[in-house]
């Protein structure tokens, strides 16, 4: 990895670190505070899917600025539509008003959504061969953000405030403040050349190709590099939006939630240390299905019982299968299209990711608090509904085992 690239990739994981230490908070708190101002409890989770749907929905028009004006402004923006959001999430703590809570929401999901390009910004400066550790590299800042965000809700939660949550939202207001300052170093340019031929699939091989969606979604490469990305990431937050309710549920406190959730997300981002040099080593296909056994080895532990130590081993192969899971598809997903074409597949990529999550949040919230007599009914529905799409990514990835086709993994 040249100079610049390294630059770029370290700028990107210290976002990482510190931007996205807001995220565990959204996760941790998002549906104990919908909880609380909602009327109606099935819909709890709603912010949180609503943060989602913000984000599926930014994803294809920041692809498209960052393809046009550069990543670095879109970057920006997506920062500064996070530090809105927060700001009306405040508010509307402060106000007890869940409407204004869930437009937050959705306004904060342009930051989520711009967190997602972190690791397709880290591959373009980088040759073919590095860009899995790359996006690798990238992901490790989440350790620190796995640590510090929980961490804001421990101690916010102790500090006496007549208005419950105001401090954590406060503290995620303060992190959407720094993002500008980082982003400002960054070195990628518009345009760029000499990026490999990837597959038979390409129309020009060369990194001129500029075929239409329709033209690169012919190549089932990309088809299932996406699928995997979409259930990956979609599954993981269907646990995750269940997983605060379902600890505070079965009688555990929202500190050992928080507890749960930090080690998920150490789990999520301490493989990423060598999981781009794994890739490269055996290939992505090898490491997505890595991920998905770990994540059906989750879910055999939830449904054994619902202690706190079966919370937490659970949840740390979550993290585990999420890791290779995601890491792998978008390694595949990035080698299989030029630098031309990333605006438009990177935003459908992004699109279909956070649509499914989105969906996969909404679906969380009904089962664990309107499909089940129980806190622990719903936690074991939210596990056995997870199952068929684990099993649908992993025959996806065996299919392009068996094609006849020799497409590049």
């Amino acid at each position: 990895m040249d100079k610049r690239s390294f630059k770029n990739a370290l700028i990107l994981s210290i976002a990482q670190a510190i931007l996205g230490s807001q995220m565990p908070i959204y996760i941790i708190l998002g549906g104990l505070v919908g909880q609380s101002l909602s009327q109606n409890i099935c819909f709890s989770t709603l912010p949180i899917s609503l943060l989602i749907i913000g984000s599926m929905t930014s994803a294809p028009i920041l692809s498209k600025l960052m393809q046009d004006h550069g990543r670095r402004t879109g970057l920006i923006l997506g920062n500064i539509g996070g530090l809105m959001g927060s700001l009306i999430s405040l508010f509307a703590i402060y106000n007890q008003s869940f409407s204004f809570f869930m437009l937050g929401s959705f306004i904060c999901g342009s930051y989520m959504s711009s967190q997602g390009f972190y690791r397709f910004a880290a591959a373009d400066t980088c040759e073919q061969k590095f860009k899995a550790r790359a996006i690798s590299f990238v992901l490790t800042g989440g350790l620190i953000a796995a640590v510090l965000g929980p961490s804001i809700v421990k101690i916010s939660l102790t500090i006496h405030n007549p208005v419950p949550f105001f401090y954590p939202y406060m503290a995620i207001v303060l992190l959407n403040l720094i993002g500008p300052a980082l982003f400002v170093f960054l070195d990628i340019p518009k345009t760029e050349e000499s990026e490999s031929s990837v597959n038979k699939f390409d129309i020009v091989n060369n990194d001129t190709s500029n075929r239409s969606l329709f033209q690169m979604l012919e190549n089932p490469i990309i088809g299932i590099s996406i699928l995997c990305a979409m259930i990956t990431y979609g599954l993981m937050n269907l646990v995750m939006t269940a997983t605060p309710m379902a600890i505070v549920g079965c009688g555990f406190t929202a500190g050992d939630a928080a507890s749960v959730v930090s080690a998920h997300a150490l789990a999520m981002y301490l493989p990423s240390f060598f999981t781009g040099r794994l890739i490269e080593k055996i290939g992505e296909k090898k490491v997505i299905l890595s991920g998905m056994l770990l994540l059906i080895l989750a879910v055999i532990i939830a449904l054994i019982n619902n202690s706190l130590s079966n919370f937490y081993l659970s949840l740390i192969l979550v993290g585990l299968g999420w890791n290779f899971g995601f890491i792998g598809s978008t390694s595949l997903l990035t080698k299989n299209h030029s630098f031309l074409e990333k605006g438009k597949i990177q935003g459908l990529n992004d699109f279909c990711i956070f649509g499914f999550v989105a969906l996969a949040s909404l679906v969380s919230g009904f089962l664990m608090n309107c499909s089940s007599s129980s806190a622990e009914l719903g936690w074991q529905l939210i596990n056995l509904v997870a199952t068929p799409f684990i099993a649908l990514a992993i025959f996806s990835v065996l299919f392009l085992y068996f094609l006849n086709r020799p497409f590049k993994a």
